[in-house]
């Protein structure tokens, strides 16, 4: 009996046939305790056959399968600690868009209408700035020319969204210029050079658009267009001077973007006017006014150009609003 405890608690059951021995009928109790040890011995040797290694089939696949979830455990664990290599496996769901500006797979309100307008553009010189160029780009983007609804200020939104689109540009042009003269790469200008070609090279952003340039000076003139246009227009003097090294902080601050609108007005309104080559009339017409808000000091005879020069970016804000007045009329009775 003791040697059978002992294999049973080994699960190693080999029966000897002089331990288990038939019970027989004159000692009952021995006969039971001698069954239950048997029924034991069976049981256990059933489960130890269980604990078999199995077969090197059954063996292979379940190490393959054991493989596969532990290396299903590792790439969650690499992920986590690794998000770069989670998105390298994911579907790119963004899209870029005209401006060449990554972003995700909806847009706002606001981007919807930037990219109409930039699509409408393209059809400027054909419907003019109306609202018809804005369903034309519209529909070249796949979008209903019922989109045209978005746009509160009608064809007024077209017009600023180009003269925001071009100040932008400028700023970008004048930006790497300046990155330019600070690693060294290009000499400085002076400022008065600086400012005549910062001028320059905004206006010539409106030729491929001159022919009907007066509809959209006129359109700017439109009480609900007014405010955003002094916004644009005062954001362009503030970057011509920043860039060209204006750090004042006195009232020449005032003085010089309000001559310097001055100019800028008035050689825009020789532009729509000039039949010259590459418009040479209208860049020495700049190069004569640009020195009138250059070298502005405390002397009181820099202060007297300077109230000079004051006075012309007034009278040229004065012209510009009579003429564009004057145009907004041609139109209306054209219209």
């Amino acid at each position: 009996t003791a040697r059978l405890l002992r294999e049973i608690n080994n699960k190693s059951i080999y029966l000897y046939a002089p331990v288990v021995a038939a019970p027989t009928a004159t000692n009952p109790q021995c006969g039971s305790l001698r069954r239950g040890f048997r029924c034991a011995g069976l049981r256990l040797q059933d489960e130890s056959k269980s604990d078999k290694p199995p077969s090197s089939t059954s063996s292979s696949t379940t190490y393959h399968e054991h493989y596969q979830a532990r290396s299903a455990e590792q790439d969650t664990v690499a992920s986590a600690s690794d998000p770069a290599a989670d998105q390298s496996t994911d579907p790119n769901t963004s899209y870029q868009d005209q401006s060449g500006e990554q972003d995700e797979e909806y847009e706002t309100e606001e981007q919807l209408q930037a990219r109409i307008l930039t699509a409408a553009l393209e059809f400027v010189p054909l419907h003019g700035w109306s609202m018809e160029a804005i369903a034309a780009g519209a529909e070249s983007l796949g979008l209903s020319s019922a989109s045209t609804g978005m746009f509160e200020k009608g064809s007024g939104d077209l017009v600023l969204h180009f003269i925001a689109q071009c100040n932008a540009q400028l700023t970008e042009i004048l930006a790497e210029q300046h990155n330019q003269v600070q690693l060294g790469q290009a000499e400085p200008k002076k400022t008065a050079d600086f400012i005549r070609d910062a001028v320059e090279t905004r206006l010539r952003m409106y030729i491929p658009y001159i022919e009907t340039w007066p509809q959209a000076m006129s359109l700017l003139l439109l009480p609900h267009n007014i405010p955003d246009s002094l916004k644009h227009l005062s954001t362009l003097m503030d970057d011509i001077w920043y860039y060209a090294g204006d750090r004042s902080t006195d009232m020449n601050w005032y003085t010089k973007r309000a001559a310097l609108t001055g100019i800028y007005n008035t050689t825009e309104l020789v532009m729509i006017q000039d039949s010259s080559p590459d418009y040479q009339d209208t860049w020495a017409f700049l190069d004569n006014r640009i020195q009138d808000v250059v070298n502005m000091a405390t002397t009181a005879k820099q202060v007297q150009s300077t109230g000079e020069a004051v006075v012309q970016g007034l009278m040229g804000a004065a012209v510009t609003v009579s003429l564009l007045c004057y145009i907004h009329h041609l139109n209306s009775l054209f219209s």
